[in-house]
């Protein structure tokens, strides 16, 4: 049970583990961005015969802007990855300076995984999805209390696990 929430918390908690720098709470839940399932963000009310139709050419420029990381495979995404991806796209210029980061951040490590790392993150995130309030409380918990040990100290859990698949790029 121990390496279950180790994975999730290795492999989840980055994503809803945002805390409030002012009152050290957690953020509310729209707040999150998980890239296993990006358009959890917001529900979309855009014809998808638009979004399957639309080439990396025919976006606008400020939608290639802010989804470049994934401009070299625009063109195989599946309909609902489009959409998805358009509907953050839409988002973006509404969000503030640190949620933009962020966004960007996570599509450049997205980007970069490859098909099998993508499957494993939308799992963990379904996985973690699943669990009631409680153990999500239990796991953002843990994560905080990962987050602040020393690298030393988290090279070390990270040893001790060498079955949990760890990417620097989640934190």
């Amino acid at each position: 049970m121990n390496k279950l929430f180790l994975s999730l918390l290795l492999a989840v908690a980055p994503f809803y583990a945002q805390v409030n720098a002012q009152e050290n709470m957690p953020i509310a839940a729209p707040t999150y961005l998980a890239m296993g399932d990006i358009g959890s963000i917001k529900s979309s009310l855009a014809d998808s015969g638009e979004a399957q139709s639309k080439t990396w050419a025919e976006l606008s420029a400020d939608q290639r802007k802010v989804l470049a990381p994934l401009g070299s495979e625009w063109d195989t995404l599946r309909p609902w990855q489009r959409e998805k991806m358009l509907d953050i796209a839409a988002d973006y210029p509404k969000m503030d300076a640190q949620k933009q980061q962020r966004v960007q951040k996570r599509l450049n490590s997205w980007s970069r995984m490859t098909p099998y790392e993508r499957e494993n993150a939308r799992k963990r995130y379904q996985q973690f999805y699943a669990l009631s309030p409680e153990k999500k409380d239990e796991v953002r918990k843990k994560w905080a209390d990962y987050q602040k040990l020393s690298e030393v100290e988290r090279q070390k859990l990270r040893k001790d696990s060498p079955e949990l698949e760890y990417s620097p790029d989640l934190e």
